[in-house]
């Protein structure tokens, strides 16, 4: 690894020009893109990125002497002015207690500061303690950057010779930045300089094609991470290393083997036949509860899945994909799952953010996970028991006929399963009413803000599928009926559990949501636009065009009492590549040519 070690970096420039080129991925992301009807721009890996870290003399910069631990404790009840995990909280709220910028003053936001960043793909979390900002950039690079101003303090670059793949993100704990790779290393960083503390390869045997892209959870003294291993047999699992010695402590399977519970529910198929269950996001964690709650994707070998075989006490559920799992941190143990959807014929993953809301249930205040799949439909379960409680539709989906009151059992609609013969319209199609574009959630009015796609397909059980092994045939159609408009911020009152206000139009979301206590929620968009919402009418009371993608995770965090609003632009993914080719497809949508990857921080002025 390149290094240069600078005991003053004020006059550093942060980023030498350079060119990346994007890779397609070569993975199950990339075969959906090249089944997906439309005019696809693939997006996923980067070339080398040829820069070298540079390392910082803390002693001779005030912010990092000055640097605080994250502790424990912080990181349970961060301060309002920090950001210190992927959605800012354990919970995964997506939420900011930070009110200076609200309904009132939004309008008077401006450009504070802009700072290139290194071009490629990715979909990245800034993260800010103490006044400094540690960005995960693309090719596996971590920047960390004077939060008020985006000047440098170091920088590290993993393996600058390596074919990198976008991720979301780092975790801190201690003085440490916990940092995933792409060669499926966990890196631990000294936050003050940006020197290794320790560098842990994750075992994979002689297995291939396995990804890290979610951020970490850090949780009783360990750093936890989920594995995406989307055609690799045996699947996925989760791994848990020690925070202090950098060694490996636990590992979750997350398809279940044969021989163990759940095993059964395979069809009987072998285990280097059960593909699948990836961990693309970060995990929750409630420290009072002690657990970690992970989703499980499906899998893409459904053709041996496609019909149940008929022998008692075999079924094709196919545990634990699509399925919440919570954890016990320091020892992997399974204490609860919940399957939201058996058997998973159509990639309409229940894979994203698992939040942790504080609900009235039956008069009692409980804490409640509630998470969404693809199919855009809202479930919540007892953080504690796993229990289903109730679920919210937001009317994109066409899969489910009816869910069972009592036990949240999705009731299959038959009109829509795989058919050989009649072309059937399954709503949404297969990147889902939903994606990784996370929710928020301001647990005081319990309205959640999720961005979402009105978007569907024609499919055919015809052997002209490439990437379930059923060989399912898709086709992406607009919505029967549509009216044009392809992109929905939906607000979800879970309170009274139902619908609030949506706001829709023709260009589709290209960010998280993010809510503050000052009534607003930001999202950015595909055509460049990035806004701010009155959370309670959905009216737009803000916004400004980038110059590129916003298609990443947008924080809030102050410094010295003055509030700001970060997002990265123009380091894209290949969820972006796939809407840019089907806004085109279906509108005629061409995006302006867009600038250099950077970060864009706003504030009052």
């Amino acid at each position: 690894m390149k290094q240069i070690t600078l005991r003053a970096l004020a006059c550093c420039f942060l980023i030498s020009q350079l060119q990346v080129e994007a890779f397609a991925q070569q993975d199950g992301d990339d075969q959906q893109a090249g089944n997906s009807g439309g005019v696809i721009e693939r997006y996923g890996r980067n070339a080398a990125n040829n820069l070298g870290s540079v390392i910082a003399d803390p002693d001779s910069i005030p912010l990092l002497r000055d640097y605080s631990p994250v502790t424990d404790e912080i990181l349970q009840n961060p301060p309002d002015s920090d950001w210190l995990t992927w959605r800012r909280t354990y919970n995964n709220l997506g939420f900011s207690t930070l009110d200076q910028i609200n309904r009132q003053t939004v309008s008077g936001l401006q450009l504070a500061w802009h700072q290139p960043v290194t071009p490629g793909n990715n979909m990245p979390t800034p993260l800010v303690h103490d006044g400094i900002m540690f960005l995960y950039s693309a090719g596996d690079v971590v920047l960390a950057l004077d939060a008020t101003t985006g000047e440098m303090l170091w920088r590290y670059s993993h393996d600058g010779n390596a074919v990198t793949s976008h991720k979301f993100g780092i975790a801190l704990h201690e003085n440490k930045v916990l940092v995933p790779t792409s060669d499926l290393h966990m890196v631990a960083l000294n936050a003050r300089s940006g020197d290794v503390i320790w560098d842990h390869a994750i075992e994979i045997g002689n297995n291939t094609g396995y990804q890290l892209r979610s951020a970490p959870t850090v949780a009783s003294g360990q750093v936890i991470q989920g594995m995406a291993a989307s055609f690799v047999p045996g699947g996925g699992f989760i791994i848990a290393i020690d925070l202090e010695t950098g060694r490996e402590t636990w590992r979750f399977n997350t398809l279940a083997r044969p021989g163990e519970p759940g095993g059964n529910t395979w069809n009987n198929i072998p285990l280097e036949e059960r593909q699948g269950g990836s961990v693309w996001n970060t995990g929750a964690y409630d420290p009072e509860l002690d657990l970690v709650f992970y989703g499980v994707s499906p899998t893409y070998n459904t053709g041996p899945l496609l019909y149940p075989l008929g022998i008692e006490g075999v079924s094709n559920d196919a545990l634990y994909t699509n399925a919440t799992l919570a954890l016990r941190p320091n020892t992997g143990e399974l204490i609860w799952y919940y399957q939201h959807v058996a058997n998973d014929q159509f990639d309409l993953d229940w894979i994203f953010e698992r939040s942790i809301v504080e609900l009235e249930i039956e008069g009692e205040m409980k804490k409640v996970v509630v998470t969404a799949g693809k199919p855009g439909l809202f479930d919540a379960l007892d953080a504690v028991t796993g229990q289903y409680l109730f679920s919210v539709d937001p009317g994109l989906q066409n899969l489910f006929s009816a869910i069972n009151p009592v036990t949240g059992e999705k009731i299959n609609n038959p009109n829509v399963f795989p058919d050989a013969e009649e072309i059937r319209t399954v709503c949404p199609f297969y990147q889902g009413g939903r994606n990784w574009h996370a929710s928020s959630v301001n647990n005081e009015t319990g309205f959640l803000f999720v961005p979402m796609f009105e978007v569907c397909m024609d499919t055919l059980l015809d052997g002209t599928g490439t990437l379930l092994s059923s060989g399912l045939g898709t086709d992406t159609v607009p919505v029967p009926g549509t009216d044009g408009n392809y992109g929905r911020l939906q607000a979800i009152d879970l309170k009274n559990r139902e619908l609030a206000w949506q706001y829709r139009q023709e260009v589709v979301p290209a960010s998280a949501s993010l809510a503050t206590a000052g009534g607003l929620v930001f999202l950015g968009y595909l055509d460049h636009g990035f806004k701010a919402f009155d959370q309670q009418t959905g009216n737009v009371l803000w916004e400004t065009q980038l110059d590129a993608i916003p298609a990443a995770f947008p924080i809030t965090y102050s410094v010295n009492g003055k509030q700001y609003i970060a997002i990265v632009a123009g380091q894209l993914n290949l969820h972006t590549g796939i809407w840019l080719g089907l806004m085109n497809q279906f509108t005629g949508f061409v995006p302006e040519t867009p600038g250099a990857a950077a970060l864009w921080v706003f504030a009052l002025e």
